[in-house]
């Protein structure tokens, strides 16, 4: 476990799941650093702490000065989405992680380097316990998926060939406090009425929330044996599509969705609707994407029993707990 000997650098300390774990390491009493970019909103690592250098991951100077004395890396910064030309996904998802990792084992202080990836870089399949010996797919559905993939495989390179400490960790559908991307786009759409069920909706999710999540890479922090090791991470207790959105409509009350698309039907409209944006050159995503199949299509039910056994991993917030906190967080909003 880091201590307050060590000095953890959280990059993608201004998002989502970076934010939730530099809150951790500062209730930890572990000294924190984040690199933002100018004008990035810092209130809370400011509230909780954290010592912020300005800058880039894509600047090496920037990172050369956030590197140096850090004893832990916890890698939480992506560029993500479901759309868009892949290299500007490979500039913040690989080749900055690159620079980073070069720069971090130039200090000579680096003792762990703990890497978040996903569980999209398993091929857009449906999926029934697929375990960690499934390699990733190198085709991906999006930049985001490719180049995650692309990360995954220079992190295990570094491992290779310069010994590099690291641990990779694969969450799936990531929900919680705090988001601000997924699920608010969810609660628009059901208050537009505009949801519907791929096929019978009982598809499984592959649901990650977020103090699950950060509980994971505290613990693969402790166990040395995780070092070089790969885990899937989800809430072990799956909900199919139905359950899920049924319960975020309820909670939130809105009107549940009732209607739905043949699965072939949706997978069709998603062809073509992707084959027409690339042609028109549209800069957003189309209202059918491939990850949007996926996330609503698709069965994605993944394997945690290594990380239960390697890790002592074992989730302590259920679906409804992690639902609960979310959805009071989001009227906690409303009301300030």
């Amino acid at each position: 476990m880091p201590s307050s000997d060590d000095l953890v650098l959280v990059t993608g300390a201004t998002g989502f799941v970076g934010g939730h774990v530099a809150e951790r390491c500062c209730e930890l009493g572990i000294p924190t650093r984040a690199i933002v970019r100018k004008g990035s909103d810092t209130q809370l690592l400011t509230q909780w702490g954290v010592e912020l250098i300005e800058g880039d991951l894509t600047d090496a100077s920037a990172i050369e000065r956030t590197v140096r004395g850090v004893t832990i890396i916890i890698h939480c910064a992506a560029k993500v989405g479901d759309w868009g030309p892949v290299e500007p996904y490979r500039d913040v998802n690989v080749r900055s992680l690159e620079k980073l990792l070069v720069a971090a084992e130039a200090t000579g202080t680096l003792r762990r380097f703990l890497h978040i990836s996903s569980l999209g870089v398993y091929e857009a399949r449906d999926h029934f316990g697929t375990d960690e010996t499934e390699e990733p797919s190198t085709s991906g559905i999006d930049g985001y998926t490719l180049t995650k993939v692309e990360a995954e495989q220079l992190v295990r390179q570094h491992i290779r060939e310069r010994q590099l400490p690291a641990t990779i960790l694969r969450p799936g559908f990531i929900y919680g406090p705090r988001d601000r991307t997924i699920l608010p786009r969810l609660l628009e759409r059901l208050q537009r009425g505009q949801v519907k069920f791929f096929g019978s909706g009982e598809q499984l999710m592959n649901n990650t929330y977020v103090g699950n999540l950060v509980d994971a890479i505290f613990l693969a922090l402790d166990q040395p044996q995780a070092i070089g090791g790969t885990y899937n991470i989800t809430d072990g207790q799956l909900v199919s599509k139905r359950a899920f959105i049924s319960t975020v409509a309820e909670l939130f009350g809105y009107p549940v969705p009732t209607k739905s698309v043949p699965l072939g039907v949706a997978k069709t409209l998603t062809k073509i609707s992707e084959t027409l944006w690339r042609l028109l050159g549209k800069s957003e995503a189309p209202l059918l994407s491939n990850a949007k199949y996926k996330f609503l299509g698709l069965n994605l039910d993944f394997c945690i029993d290594k990380a239960r056994r390697e890790l002592g991993y074992a989730p302590q917030f259920t679906v409804s707990d992690g639902m609960q906190r979310t959805v009071d967080w989001f009227r906690h909003q409303k009301m300030a």
